[in-house]
């Protein structure tokens, strides 16, 4: 029904945390980082930047996360921020609120936390709804809001 218009977002691995690597501290990245090991505080993309983080079945991120284009497939405990596109895989738990502007989740994903839908741009008024008139007043004819 909707594979249609299916975008995947593809690109380079930059940066990877082995399975058995864990790192403590906040993480800051360009490009594309995969996350096998742990990562005990904030991951963040660089502003401004298109960079994309996955999160494979044995990856655990315990800390925020703030990415453009993010792919979890393993444990997040915080929020998640996903300026762009955001995939929970069928592995993927997530302990936090998640934000995002488009998101696709699998069957079997858990999210324990709230969804905040962000629109990437700011969501503009129709004309015709700038001017209603209150309820039971009729607009005038021919006057333009």
């Amino acid at each position: 029904m909707f594979s249609g218009d299916k975008k995947q977002v593809k690109g380079r691995i930059d940066t990877l945390v082995g399975r058995n690597s864990r790192i403590k501290g906040d993480l800051s990245f360009s490009g594309g980082l995969h996350v096998d090991g742990e990562i005990h505080g904030n991951v963040s993309a660089e502003d401004g930047s298109d960079s994309v983080l996955s999160l494979s079945q044995n990856g655990v991120i315990r800390g925020e996360v703030r990415v453009p284009h993010i792919v979890i497939n393993g444990l997040v405990e915080g929020d998640v921020h996903a300026e762009k596109r955001l995939e929970l895989g069928p592995a993927a738990r997530v302990t936090g609120d998640v934000y995002y502007n488009l998101v696709e989740i699998a069957v079997g994903a858990t999210v324990n936390g709230k969804l905040v839908h962000k629109p990437a741009a700011p969501v503009l008024a129709l004309s015709h709804q700038r001017g209603k008139a209150p309820a039971g007043e009729a607009p005038e004819a021919g006057k333009r809001n």
